[in-house]
């Protein structure tokens, strides 16, 4: 879930002072973005990731999908301009050389250093500058194999907006029949979150504007993929459920997805807090866990 999930469609909750962007991000970073782990590890199962993987990954976040990528053998870099809490997470995870203290090339950060970079730029400035973590093996300078958004769409009306000139941008530094990955929600039938995520339009103003919840369509991603001129390649449903400690965490890890934020903004951080917490007492277990069970879609396609 991901604003990630859809933090550049609620623009009125950016000013609001009342959203700490860097605890969500740390939120986001501890609690809630390993419950898209299954998603990750189906997706490069198919594709066999490995050694001769170039990955691009669009909307990286705190860099977990990179960091399983590059575990398996692959060259990644990771591109997030509208989530820079975040990145910086991700380059506590994949860049750890580049902490203050440390020299180059010291400690267990070296061979992450030689297969990621991380950019403050678009996807397009790969080459440049502004690009972190170049390693020795030309990374900026071939052509990447997989793109992946990893952001799932879906749930909010209009939180594809956008993805298309994202993928318009990264796509002349993809190779020709490279596959571009996308993610989305998958059934709210099969998803025990969206009764939560009702919270956020019902607390939000309008609390029925454009980017209110809504249920996940069919054919979501085949839509992006075909505004960005991509032809479908395949696709499949993964069981992604979330689990939580206790009803604290819950709370915590869905705010993080930024999913809140027009609400926090139009109402009141501790009413959010409240009415969120009363929305997940249905799905807490006996010893105080929470758990609900998800399924989200992924469709393959592939560069002309």
């Amino acid at each position: 879930m991901t604003p990630a999930l859809v933090r550049q469609h609620v623009s009125h909750a950016d000013s609001a002072p009342r959203v700490d962007r860097c605890a969500r991000a740390r939120d986001w970073s501890e609690i809630q973005e390993r419950m898209l782990v299954p998603l990750y590890e189906a997706v490069y199962d198919r594709l066999e990731v490995g050694p001769a993987t170039r990955l691009l990954g669009l909307r990286c976040g705190s860099g977990l999908a990179l960091l399983m990528a590059a575990s398996r053998g692959a060259a990644v870099t990771g591109a997030d301009t509208a989530a820079p809490e975040r990145l910086a997470l991700a380059r506590e995870r994949l860049l750890p050389d580049t902490r203050p203290g440390r020299g180059a090339g010291a400690g267990r950060g070296t061979r992450a250093r030689t297969a990621a970079r991380l950019l403050d730029g678009p996807p397009a400035d790969a080459d440049g500058a502004d690009a972190d973590g170049a390693g020795t093996d030309g990374a900026g300078t071939a052509p990447y194999t997989l793109v992946t958004v990893f952001e799932p769409v879906g749930c909010l009306a209009g939180d594809s907006e956008g993805l298309g000139e994202l993928l318009a941008g990264a796509l002349p530094s993809a190779a020709r029949g490279a596959a571009v990955v996308l993610a989305g929600w998958g059934p709210p039938e099969r998803c025990a979150t969206s009764s939560v995520l009702r919270v956020a339009t019902r607390l939000a103003d309008p609390p029925r504007g454009a980017h209110g919840w809504r249920p996940a369509r069919r054919d979501d991603l085949e839509e992006v993929a075909g505004r960005a001129g991509l032809k479908p390649d395949g696709s499949g449903r993964v069981a992604c459920p979330f689990g939580y400690a206790d009803l604290d965490s819950a709370v915590r890890g869905l705010l993080s997805t930024g999913l809140f934020d027009a609400a926090v903004a139009a109402s009141d951080a501790k009413q959010v807090d409240k009415e969120l917490a009363e929305a997940l007492h249905p799905h807490r277990r006996p010893d105080g866990t929470v758990w609900m069970r998800n399924v989200f879609r992924y469709l393959i396609a592939r560069v002309p």
